[in-house]
């Protein structure tokens, strides 16, 4: 028998695909609105899903310890869970989950050449890593979705730290549908925002105006952050951007924001840390790795980010910490 941590290793490809598909076939949802547990038989008839194959996702997502199985054999979700499981919660993690198994799962083979022959080596050869994310429209509303599920639930934590009372505008660089500025606008009153993306996301933000009532105080500009120049604002937001880039393009992103800044202005890092030691949290771990393959950047230390953002003509800079996966460094221009 392998050890519990190589077990999981091992098999964790399993539980993975079984809470994609119980995730994308509503199985989570189902269970949350019986309110008590449920034989396999009466979910699969529900979901009109065959009863044979369910049964086997069933077992496997047990045996993880994603839902619970009494001894008739009946599944229910555990309530820890549940804020994650439920397709209606914030927090879910079925678009995330999407995006990995329908765009980042076919990448990660590439890792194998990376370690053969390097990362410059096989990309010479791949499109650019936002030409797949955005390749389709299906492609790209799975990514939106992913985007608005990792962030919007922590921004609501991230925004209070933040310290924007007082603050006009924010600027949300790369911001797809706007789940920041949402949280931003949402718990700040007299705050305006716009999203600076490419142009394939601007139906996605027109849905989340429309969606939130947010006329008048959110809105979309059309651009490419690589070779365009920010429009002016108070505040500039970089929501798990800079992670995705090299250190020297980081870099460029960030003089770009000092130059959009009203003096007095900031701008807002929000991504996953590295321990100081690089030694975790696992999520940050993972996340770099699929940085390797999705994009051209990595996942760094506190002290790094704020390297960068001193570089760019930033001072005063803090960290504040979320009790979730992503966290704030501010920088301020005097």
């Amino acid at each position: 028998m392998l050890p519990n941590a190589l077990e999981k290793a091992v098999y964790g490809v399993y539980a993975t695909t079984a809470v994609h598909l119980a995730a994308k076939h509503g199985v989570f949802g189902f269970l949350l609105d019986q309110g008590a547990p449920v034989p396999t038989g009466k979910i699969a008839v529900a979901l009109e899903l065959d009863e044979e194959t369910l049964d086997r996702l069933l077992l496997v997502l047990a045996s993880f310890g994603v839902i619970e199985r009494n001894e008739h054999g009946a599944y229910q979700v555990p309530v820890e869970l549940a804020p994650f499981l439920d397709p209606r919660s914030p927090r879910s993690v079925g678009g995330f989950l999407s995006h990995v198994m329908n765009s980042t799962l076919g990448r990660l083979p590439q890792l194998d050449g990376y370690l053969t022959a390097g990362k410059p080596s096989v990309d010479a050869s791949l499109p650019a890593p936002f030409d797949v994310m955005y390749k389709t429209p299906k492609l790209t509303e799975e990514f939106v979705a992913a985007m608005w599920q990792l962030t919007y639930d922590v921004s609501r934590e991230l925004v209070p730290m933040a310290g924007l009372a007082g603050v006009r505008h924010v600027l949300d660089v790369g911001g797809a549908s706007g789940p920041f500025c949402v949280a931003a606008l949402e718990a700040t009153p007299g705050l305006s925002a716009t999203v600076f993306e490419l142009p394939e996301v601007g139906p996605y933000v027109a849905d989340t105006v429309e969606r939130y009532d947010l006329r008048g105080r959110l809105d979309f500009a059309a651009g490419d952050f690589h070779r365009d120049e920010f429009p002016p604002t108070e505040c500039v937001a970089f929501g798990y951007i800079l992670s995705g880039w090299t250190d020297e393009i980081g870099l460029e992103l960030l003089r770009k924001a000092y130059r959009a800044c009203a003096d007095g202005g900031r701008v807002l890092v929000m991504d996953r840390l590295f321990d100081d030691d690089r030694g975790g949290p696992l999520p940050t771990a993972v996340m770099n790795l699929s940085m390797h393959v999705e994009a051209e950047g990595r996942h760094r230390t506190a002290a790094e980010f704020i390297g960068l953002l001193e570089s760019a003509g930033f001072a005063d800079c803090e960290v504040r910490r979320s009790t979730q996966d992503k966290h704030l460094v501010i920088g301020f221009k005097r």
